[in-house]
């Protein structure tokens, strides 16, 4: 789960980091307010969406009068900005952040983050902050600093210590930059954050350390006891298929194709997706629906991949364990007749209680393809998301 950038910064602040003054708005009137409100002749009004590289989507205007703030809010406030993080889809700003212009003597880069494939967190750092990180490890990969962090014993203090050296930052902001990073550890380690990432992390000419921007990504699986950072979801933000599902306790990720997928476990669903793509078609979806998938359960499942208008065939894979295939099959025969289907629907079905599984579906009457394989069934997929192409482009005509 993301949060807006001024969510991270309120956050970090009660951990020690310093930030820039600042107020949310959500009008030009309230952006002119939060200016008056923090004074000076400077402020930075930024767009609230979650995604990076804002300032070359035009999410970012340094304003020097009341006038130049109304006209940034105005120009921001329910645009849909697309930078290379959203897609083209992009994310419409709702919400602004207005802030107190800093002079900057250094911009710094700054990161934490959870490193699966070293089950450790990783710290990563460099002295050209202001960057895209991306291009940064492409054009000058040696600039960038990588610590890492045993969990079980915690950030040390020489840890912080040499990143804050590899910064470069001179010794009179030493004792604050080390405090900054400890905290930075401190909330990703409390709250089950998965990323913290401040960048730019500036030098100012008076010699203060400030987090210019952040962004922080949680853990979905631990907002069970985040409460108040489960408070901060932002929904509109969000793939509103992926929040359907969240809501309903199903694991799901939309994608660009047409073919919907329901299947149980994390690994068939990835070869699911893989022998889709092999065959020449493209999936809409990941969803898992787990172990317990309960004929309700089912036909959650099948009201969300059918939500999308954009599915022309839709393939359920099961291979039963936990759950039996007799009790898959009617929960898919139960919401086939409960929902209007109007694409082709192939089921493939292995594991306990097989045979009764197959023959439920059969004598069910309704025109349900099966397959016995995962390549069959995802062939059977494709050429049946092919024919309803065809036939949606003859009925056009």
């Amino acid at each position: 789960m993301d949060i807006h950038e001024y969510q991270a910064k309120e956050i970090l602040s009660g951990y020690g980091v310093k930030i820039a003054e600042g107020g949310l708005a959500y009008s030009p009137e309230d952006a002119v307010q939060r200016a008056r409100d923090i004074g000076g002749h400077v402020w930075a009004v930024k767009a609230q969406i979650h995604s990076g590289a804002r300032g070359k989507a035009g999410g970012i205007k340094i304003c020097t009068t009341h006038d130049e703030v109304s006209d940034a809010a105005e120009h921001m406030l329910g645009r849909r900005l697309v930078t290379h993080q959203t897609g083209s889809a992009g994310k419409v700003c709702g919400r602004l952040y207005v802030e107190a212009g800093t002079d900057i003597a250094k911009e710094l880069y700054f990161c934490l983050l959870v490193d699966r494939s070293s089950e450790r967190v990783v710290m990563v750092g460099s002295a050209q902050g202001g960057m895209e990180i991306e291009d940064l490890a492409e054009n000058n990969p040696e600039a960038i600093i990588k610590i890492y962090i045993e969990p079980a014993v915690g950030l040390l203090d020489f840890q912080a210590r040499e990143m804050a050296f590899a910064l470069g930052i001179d010794s009179e902001v030493m004792s604050h930059a080390v405090k900054t990073i400890k905290g930075c550890y401190r909330a990703l380690r409390e709250l089950d954050c998965s990323m913290l990432e401040i960048n730019p992390l500036v030098i100012t000419t008076g010699g203060e350390l400030i987090a210019l921007d952040a962004k922080m990504s949680f853990d979905d699986n631990a907002l069970f006891r985040q409460t108040k950072i489960s408070e901060l979801r932002d929904k509109t933000q969000e793939d509103p298929r992926e929040m359907a599902a969240a809501d309903r306790g199903l694991s799901y990720v939309g994608l660009d194709g047409d073919i919907g997928c329901m299947i149980n476990g994390a690994g068939l669903a990835m070869a699911t997706m893989d022998m889709i793509k092999l065959a020449g078609g493209e999936p809409a979806n990941f969803l898992d629906v787990g172990g317990g998938a309960s004929a309700e359960r089912t036909e959650k499942a099948f009201r969300l991949v059918l939500a999308d208008k954009n599915v022309k065939a839709m393939l359920v894979n099961i291979f039963a364990g936990i759950n039996r295939c007799d009790w898959i099959a009617e929960g898919v025969v139960q919401a086939v007749r409960k929902i209007d289907m109007t694409v082709p629907l192939i089921v493939r079905l292995s594991g306990t209680n097989v045979e009764e599984g197959r023959r439920i579906i059969a004598e069910s009457g309704l025109p349900i393809i099966t397959a016995d394989t995962l390549a069959e069934a995802a062939e059977k997929a494709v050429q049946a998301r092919n024919e309803q192409v065809a036939k949606e482009a003859a009925q056009e005509n």
